[in-house]
């Protein structure tokens, strides 16, 4: 399955627009890569998102093509959710 259309489903983004223009900026990852809209996901990878000053971090545990809302957090598993200082890096 296409990462766009996975985070859309896990309801991790809101809409796949949304999830495509932010993985055309390449700061997504999948398993250490840089990720595209196209790039395909499997059960087992894990995915870095930055998302504002957020870093969610997920591991991928299964992928359906339909998904009701309540049952969206089924699909991934969070391993890390960490805030990010953007001052700390500007103070080095």
């Amino acid at each position: 399955m296409r990462i766009d259309k996975y985070l859309k489903l896990t309801r991790l983004i809101k809409r796949r627009t949304v999830a495509k223009e932010l993985l055309d900026r390449g700061i997504f990852q999948i398993n250490g890569k840089t990720a595209k809209p196209s790039s395909e996901i499997n059960e087992g990878d894990v995915i870095v998102l930055p998302l504002g000053r957020h870093e969610l971090t997920v591991k991928v545990l299964k992928i359906a093509n339909v998904v009701k809302k309540e049952d969206s957090h089924e699909l991934y598993e969070i391993l890390e959710d960490k805030i990010i200082d953007k001052n700390e890096d500007e103070l080095e």
